[in-house]
């Protein structure tokens, strides 16, 4: 159970995973790891390169079968629900997807909605609006006509976002959403998903930056190795300590002078001031 910062009502996380391991060609990346994703918040896992980040995503979202434990989505084992059912509660950005050549905003934006579509259920007025307000959500309805592939990086994670919106669930994942974009673009995107947040939307992302990870996230997962080093509030877990053990890293923390989150400050051999003693 999680109390939210605003000392809200207690509530069981949604998304869990349960003594999980997984890896590829025999190579164990995660073992043995248990995680709980709070509801209503946005929760970023960091950790250093081939620490299992992305891993621990995919497998959240079931695209990677774990070969021990459980992914547990709304209290049932993820692995026995349909893939339609799945992706009717969670959406998922992977890292740097691809659009089809010549594919228009709109239409990409429009594949969200097929969870909802069967043979039964043709697309709809209904459908039409959820698509509209997806592309109005995310700032790129004047874009709808355009091809995704003549689009700038911000302008094309924009409209994969809106696309995962289209989806209508409350539970976004995404796989460093900033890759490829400069800072720039990179706050307005991270923007963008804080804004996704104060709608309702329980998020959970990967980054690598760790300032904009702390500055944009309520719940970081520190991992290391496969493992989770430690997790919380950015104010509770960011330490010097903590940054070196996960990343080797020597670095000062100071209070973010725009912020109310802590400021990571890597100390490196040049251009530094001589510390007193």
């Amino acid at each position: 159970m999680t109390v939210d910062e605003r000392g809200g009502a207690a509530r069981g996380p949604r998304l869990a995973a349960r003594e999980v391991s997984v890896g590829y060609g025999g190579r164990t990346v995660i073992d043995g790891l248990d995680v709980a994703i709070p509801p209503g918040v946005i929760t970023t896992i960091i950790g250093p390169n081939g620490c299992g980040k992305s891993t621990l995503l995919r497998t959240l979202s079931r695209l990677l079968k774990p070969s021990a434990g459980t992914v547990v989505l709304d209290g049932a084992d993820i692995t026995g629900l349909k893939a339609r059912d799945v992706a009717r509660k969670l959406g998922l950005l992977p890292q740097a997807p691809v659009a089809p050549e010549g594919l228009t905003v709109a239409d990409l934006v429009a594949r969200g909605r097929h969870p909802h579509q069967s043979w039964l259920r043709q697309w709809s007025s209904d459908d039409a609006d959820v698509v509209r307000r997806a592309l109005e959500m995310t700032g790129v309805a004047d874009l709808a006509d355009r091809p995704v592939d003549a689009l700038s990086g911000g302008q094309r994670q924009r409209v994969w976002i809106s696309m995962t919106l289209a989806q209508g669930t409350d539970l976004l994942l995404l796989d460093e959403p900033t890759t490829y974009l400069d800072l720039a673009h990179a706050i307005d995107v991270l923007d963008l998903v804080d804004d996704l947040h104060e709608a309702g939307r329980t998020v959970v992302m990967v980054l690598h930056d760790l300032n904009l990870a702390t500055r944009y996230s309520d719940n970081l997962v520190v991992m290391r190795d496969g493992a989770i080093l430690a997790q919380g509030h950015p104010r509770d877990v960011i330490t010097a300590e903590l940054l070196r053990e996960a990343f080797g890293l020597r670095a000062e923390v100071i209070d973010d002078p725009v912020g109310d989150r802590p400021l990571i400050v890597p100390i490196g051999r040049a251009h530094t001031l001589p510390r007193q003693v």
